[in-house]
């Protein structure tokens, strides 16, 4: 009898374990995902003049945004969430010339919608970029470089 009791109960736990799990990985739990087919897209949050270039996506939470104006040579990262109407999340958006650390722009905050936008001024210059979400980092290094000029003639 006492084995079928444990049993039983070491049943319970498994499903109350498992129902939590799904419920998290789902979206219901406190770590709350978008809600399927939402996704983030760049709305000019950078400005006038600047032309999306690169992204990369942060699956399930959002997408980080690299623009570029022509016209100022200044290039700049916004890190969006597919949902803005879910509570503030960690949100984070980097950028930098490629292996220049002092000229490293960033925002990180506690964000409903997007963090940033950052801007940069690399006109001819290879950059490094990136984002956060609750946690999720994504980065990219030495992209969107433009046209560099020759030397050593």
């Amino acid at each position: 009898m006492k084995r079928a009791v444990r049993a039983r109960v070491a049943g319970a736990a498994l499903l109350a374990a498992a129902t939590t799990a799904t419920a998290l990985v789902a979206g219901t739990g406190t770590a709350a995902a978008a809600p399927a087919g939402a996704t983030a897209t760049y709305n000019k949050e950078c400005g006038t003049g600047y032309a999306q270039v690169n992204q990369i996506p942060i699956p399930g939470r959002g997408t980080v945004y690299l623009a570029y104006n022509s016209a100022t040579g200044k290039n700049c990262v916004v890190t969006k969430r597919n949902s803005s109407t879910a509570s503030p999340l960690w949100v984070g958006s980097w950028l930098q010339r490629n292996n220049d650390l002092k000229s490293k722009q960033e925002q990180y905050g506690f964000y409903r919608a997007y963090s940033g936008p950052v801007y940069l001024d690399a006109k001819g210059k290879c950059v490094d970029w990136g984002g956060e979400i609750d946690g999720y980092v994504v980065a990219r290094y030495k992209t969107n470089c433009g046209t560099l000029a020759q030397t050593g003639r």
